[in-house]
């Protein structure tokens, strides 16, 4: 193992989309800026008293300063110090969930989701990836001979994963419960998971799925919106994709600019939150929003690279379950901003308004970078997977660190 200096590419790429973002939630987040600072007044604009057509920029940018201090900390801070907090972290956002269940506010969603302290909303979903990253890391490192069996690998993974995704379910949350089972899964499938296993946890899934889709309301619409979308939609929920569809196609190849968008002001919901992308797409146009997805695409392949050089078991583990959450739930955001996914209220990482899903996310970028700084001088090893259906890791690369 040798030390080198962090990831600068990965770096770059993450200030880009965060400059990105303040000057999108500074164009579109105009209306929702007006309509949080003068509620009462009738025909506000910027030019009365009392009305703040920049407030949600203000707050943006205090919340990716806050981030971009945390991610500097801890790109210093030595990832084994993560090792050490996973049972405290794991056992404490547990109980914040519950808390959240009972005492949680909704914020005008259907989501019981946030912890409102001093007129601050803090969202304990974000943080439990964190938290399920950092223990199902350790907990695989320390059982690596029996992740593959059912009894000893897949139970308890399936109990550790539960204990965590239940709560967000029971929220509910959806878009976060996804999230964290595609975490969960990746780092589950690196750490050597037998495919037959994988494949029984999917039908498993699936078949809740079914329940939950068949059973539950507001999950039945919005499945319902996404497969018979149409332009009488009046419903919530197809409402919600029509108009972010109508967002993007109106914005066309090269948008109609900043600020001269219509949909965020009248149409499209949470323009600067769940549904950014489509209103960057109307202001952008194709072309510019697509550097956004190139962005995301370069945070994948560094991270994984990243994963797959990292100096050991557990640190590839957490650098895979980072790299995972943040690119997978950032194309599943723009899956459903353009339609090819239905609702699931989640935001665009780096780029959407909102302070938890900043701040985490930084957190994870810093983490990533502390740990590109070791390195090993073997190329070949992590994600390359026998014939038996277990991932490869050379025992002989624990002893290399000595």
């Amino acid at each position: 193992m040798q030390k080198t200096k962090s990831d600068k590419i990965l770096l770059i790429f993450t200030l880009a989309l965060l400059l990105f973002g303040v000057v999108m939630i500074t164009s579109i987040g105009v209306p929702k800026s007006i309509q949080l600072s003068a509620p009462d007044i009738l025909y506000p604009n910027c030019e009365q008293d009392g009305v703040d057509c920049y407030l949600l920029f203000r707050n943006h940018v205090i919340r990716v300063a806050i981030g971009f201090i945390a991610l500097i900390i801890c790109a210093k801070i030595p990832y084994k110090f993560w090792r050490r907090m996973a049972l405290p972290m794991f056992v404490g956002i547990m109980f914040l969930l519950l808390f959240v269940l009972i005492f949680g506010s909704s914020l005008n969603t259907i989501a019981r989701s946030w912890l409102v302290i001093f007129n601050t909303s803090l969202q304990p979903s974000e943080f439990a990836k964190l938290a399920l990253i950092f223990y199902l890391a350790r907990w695989m490192d320390e059982k690596t001979k029996d992740v593959g069996d059912f009894q000893y690998g897949f139970i308890p993974f399936c109990v550790i994963s539960g204990i965590i995704i239940l709560p967000v379910i029971l929220q509910p949350d959806l878009g976060s419960t996804l999230v964290l089972t595609m975490v969960a899964v990746s780092i589950y499938f690196v750490a050597g998971a037998r495919i037959r296993h994988l494949m029984l946890g999917g039908l498993a899934a699936f078949l809740i799925a079914v329940m939950v889709i068949a059973n539950v309301s507001h999950v039945r619409e919005r499945f319902t919106a996404y497969v018979s979308l149409d332009k009488d939609c009046v419903e919530d929920y197809c409402w919600q994709s029509e108009q972010a569809n109508i967002a993007v196609g109106s914005g066309g190849i090269w948008g109609k600019g900043l600020t001269q968008g219509v949909q965020k002001s009248y149409w499209l919901p949470q323009a600067s939150d769940d549904f950014i992308f489509a209103a960057s797409a109307e202001e952008l146009g194709f072309f510019r929003v697509f550097l956004v997805i190139i962005g995301y695409t370069v945070i994948a392949y560094r991270g994984f690279r990243i994963a797959n050089t990292a100096p050991d078991r557990f640190s590839m583990l957490v650098a895979t379950g980072i790299t995972t959450w943040i690119t997978a739930q950032a194309f599943i955001n723009i899956g459903v901003n353009t339609g090819l996914l239905p609702v699931t209220g989640i935001t665009l990482p780096l780029i959407s308004y909102g302070g938890s899903s900043i701040l985490t996310t930084l957190v994870g970028i810093g983490i990533l970078l502390n740990i590109s700084k070791y390195t090993t001088p073997y190329e070949t090893h992590r994600f390359h997977r026998r014939g038996h259906g277990r991932t490869y890791y050379p025992e002989y690369r624990s002893d290399q660190q000595a």
